[in-house]
């Protein structure tokens, strides 16, 4: 997984409550168990028009003001639904690296972090004006998101700050998982086996 310490990029705004992880990768494209060849499919209901399957100039990810988009903005309750991976999977092999939103899924908010996406909650106005910040030149006028300060900033200079608890930060700024992060308490795990074999030898037998 690759760290995270500070991205700046352009912010893609879409400004939807709810938005659940069958609309972030709808059932139909994931046609594997793999973390790649996702992209195509993400927001695939809204990205491609149904009868023809062409992109649908209306919707943000289509639009090339928000080409090469890195941050995305959205609202309250961000990955609802089902538990899916896929969701976190499509994202980040779109080119995500950070989520703005009010609020997130919980389940969906710890598979952001197993997959090197930040999710950043920030309130509904510091959203909006954000979004505002990026509908003339986005290219000319990025968004910083410093997970070592843990703030979101524009180049305009305003700043908002954000919390994040500690593994999940440690996770994302040295990019391991949590298979490693256990990994780094083995001299600990392994003490705590050898005083257990000793109290209770018969568990051991």
């Amino acid at each position: 997984m690759k760290p995270f310490r500070t991205l700046t990029a352009v912010a893609a705004p879409l400004l939807r409550d709810n938005v659940d992880t069958d609309a972030i990768i709808p059932s139909r494209e994931m046609r594997s168990v793999s973390k790649t060849g996702l992209a195509d499919g993400l927001f695939a209901n809204w990205r491609y028009r149904g009868e023809t399957g062409a992109p649908d100039p209306d919707f943000v990810l289509n639009d090339p003001r928000y080409a090469g988009a890195e941050i995305l903005l959205s609202g309250e309750n961000f990955g609802c639904g089902s538990s899916r991976e896929h969701a976190a999977w499509a994202l980040a092999e779109y080119g995500f690296r950070a989520v703005l939103a009010p609020s997130f899924n919980p389940i969906f908010r710890g598979n952001c972090v197993s997959n090197g996406i930040v999710p950043v909650v920030l309130d509904r106005a510091a959203i909006a004006r954000l979004a505002l910040s990026q509908e003339d030149v986005p290219a000319d006028h990025p968004i910083t998101v410093d997970l070592q300060a843990c703030t979101v900033a524009t180049s305009a200079g305003d700043s908002w700050p954000f919390a994040v608890d500690s593994e999940a930060r440690e996770m994302l700024l040295t990019g391991s998982d949590a298979i490693e992060q256990t990994m780094k308490r083995s001299a600990l795990i392994q003490s705590t086996r050898d005083a257990d074999r000793k109290n209770r030898p018969w568990i051991y037998l």
